[in-house]
């Protein structure tokens, strides 16, 4: 099973153990019917917390209740951990048009695979997606001057990178 980043728990709300979710499927959501969020447990192991409540806080926050998390003091080891849902669920309730759909899509540089979208980084007049290139991190940025097409069928993403900025990366 997939996992896509969708955001972090950014605070604790009340006593009762509520937090708030900073999310970034590009549209505004209550989660209904899902029915678990997760928390990333070391490399690749992902811990599930079963969903109690879901409100809107605004256009990218929620207010989420766990289950078996009731106290601010329990809500506190999940503050600042990243949120991560199923390839399904991420589907579901993700914006067609927000940035974060383009997570595991390829891109594509003059007809080369450069390798798949790891995680979209949303900044105020751009995105960043972070890939790997030969084992190294890159930060691709995505905008109307470097997207050349993006084709939603074979999941790829046609840029046209700044010249030397995988240079930078790959230090060659």
């Amino acid at each position: 099973m997939e996992y896509f980043k969708i955001g972090k728990f950014v605070a604790v709300f009340g006593l009762k153990g509520e937090l708030i979710l900073k999310h970034s499927l590009g549209k505004k959501t209550s989660l209904k019917g899902l029915q678990a969020l997760f928390t990333e447990d070391g490399r690749d192991r992902f811990l599930p917390w079963f969903l109690a409540g879901a409100r809107i806080k605004g256009e990218d926050e929620l207010y989420i209740q766990v289950q078996d998390v009731n106290s601010r003091e329990a809500a506190m080891r999940l503050a600042q951990k990243e949120v991560w849902l199923q390839e399904p669920d991420f589907k579901k309730f993700s914006g067609k048009s927000a940035p974060i759909t383009l997570l595991g899509y390829h891109i594509v540089e003059e007809g080369k695979d450069l390798g798949p979208i790891l995680e979209v980084i949303e900044q105020p007049h751009q995105v960043l997606c972070r890939i790997e290139i030969e084992s190294k991190e890159a930060l691709i940025p995505l905008n109307e001057s470097t997207i050349r097409s993006v084709d939603h069928k074979k999941r790829l993403v046609h840029v046209e990178l700044p010249e030397g900025l995988l240079e930078i990366y790959l230090g060659t």
